[in-house]
């Protein structure tokens, strides 16, 4: 299983991006997805997280800037990031819980890096 996150860059605070990650391979059936981050000095955070009913949850540091969404058909998850904010900087991981011919295992996404200029 491989997953391949796009839609990072540079952007001035108050503005938006819209992150994308494709999950391909032999998969089964897809869990939970999130998206996590990790700011220089800092450890991973999770930002966001969808169940496959289409349930989310948000760190409260994003609550109503970020939204998390998934493609089923697509194997995709998105999470469009608006207001942005410069401690928002950071590498953004997609995550996700798979259901593949090897069994029930996390993957990581390369990770696609998110710079908010004030």
């Amino acid at each position: 299983v491989q997953l391949q996150a796009s839609g990072g860059g540079l952007v001035q605070a108050g503005g938006s991006l819209r992150l994308s990650c494709a999950a391909s391979g032999s998969i089964v059936a897809i869990k939970a997805m999130a998206w996590y981050r990790q700011a220089p000095g800092k450890q991973r955070e999770l930002v966001a997280s969808i169940t496959n009913s289409g349930s989310t949850t948000y760190a409260d540091s994003v609550k109503g800037r970020f939204t998390i969404s998934r493609d089923n058909g697509k194997s995709t998850v998105n999470l469009e990031i608006n207001s942005l904010k410069p401690e928002d900087t950071a590498v953004y991981y997609c995550n996700v819980l798979v259901i593949s011919l090897l069994g029930r295992n996390n993957y990581w996404g390369q990770g696609t890096q998110v710079t908010v200029s004030s």
